[in-house]
């Protein structure tokens, strides 16, 4: 499910969450399934249960998990996450695009790396 990259100059905690981030937001846990205990994913991970329950206190804080008392935590189900997401996506795709204009990238160019990654749709 987690994988660990020890190349990644990035902190342990920060790795987990973005992995679960992309698993939550494309419906591979869905929503209210109970997520890993720590101390589970500290064993399967062969790391300190404090990193996990780090990792976990800011999937919480951003809106993705939330905890049952006695029970875990639970995938939150709830769509805004997603338009979040798609949101700041769009943001970050309009600033490089501003920025490809500046160094004289056309829409044609846009368009062809649009192909690329989609496939080969008509656009």
């Amino acid at each position: 499910m987690i994988v660990i990259d020890y190349q990644d100059r990035r902190p342990i905690y920060e790795q987990i969450v973005e992995r679960f981030e992309k698993l939550i937001l494309k419906g591979a846990l869905e929503a209210d399934s109970q997520m890993p205990s720590v101390r589970q994913m500290a064993a399967e991970l062969s790391i300190n249960p404090n990193t996990i329950q780090k990792a976990y206190a800011i999937l919480e804080q951003e809106g993705y998990i939330y905890p049952v008392k006695g029970k875990g935590n639970f995938v939150n189900g709830n769509l805004v996450l997603r338009q979040r997401k798609k949101e700041a996506c769009f943001q970050k795709l309009e600033e490089c695009l501003t920025e490809g204009r500046e160094f004289g990238i056309t829409a044609e160019d846009c368009l062809k790396c649009l192909r690329r990654v989609y496939g080969e749709v008509d656009i």
